[in-house]
């Protein structure tokens, strides 16, 4: 019983979370800066692509090779949810200080700053 009763407030917890966070979302100026990073997350992106499109064959190509080794050592600021994988060498924002770089779920390059989801 005790278990059931936790697991309904958990429910309702996320709910009513996915409510306040649907709210904020649908702002006007929340909506604004969106396409507004938006905007420069893809101007970036291009900006790097001839420097990091080597990044991105190889992780093309270690996908159709099934490299299992390539792929771990790839970083783990992936958003495959939300159409991103950051295809650079794991530990890059710190050893050569480079965002976030990939493809967005539209195919264009895209560059991004921490871990946040970008799920808006």
């Amino acid at each position: 019983m005790q278990a059931a009763v936790q697991r309904h407030v958990r429910t309702n917890a996320f709910a009513e979370a996915d409510k306040v966070i649907s709210f904020v979302l649908s702002d006007p100026q929340v909506q604004q800066a969106r396409a507004q990073i938006e905007a420069a997350e893809t101007e970036l992106g291009m900006e790097l692509c001839a420097r990091l499109q080597p990044f991105q064959d190889c992780y093309e190509q270690a996908v159709r090779d099934g490299d299992a080794a390539r792929l771990t050592g790839i970083c783990p600021g992936k958003h495959g949810r939300w159409g991103r994988i950051c295809v650079l060498d794991d530990g890059h924002e710190t050893s050569i200080e480079e965002p976030h770089w990939g493809h967005n779920s539209e195919g264009q390059p895209i560059a991004w700053v921490g871990s946040a989801p970008d799920d808006w």
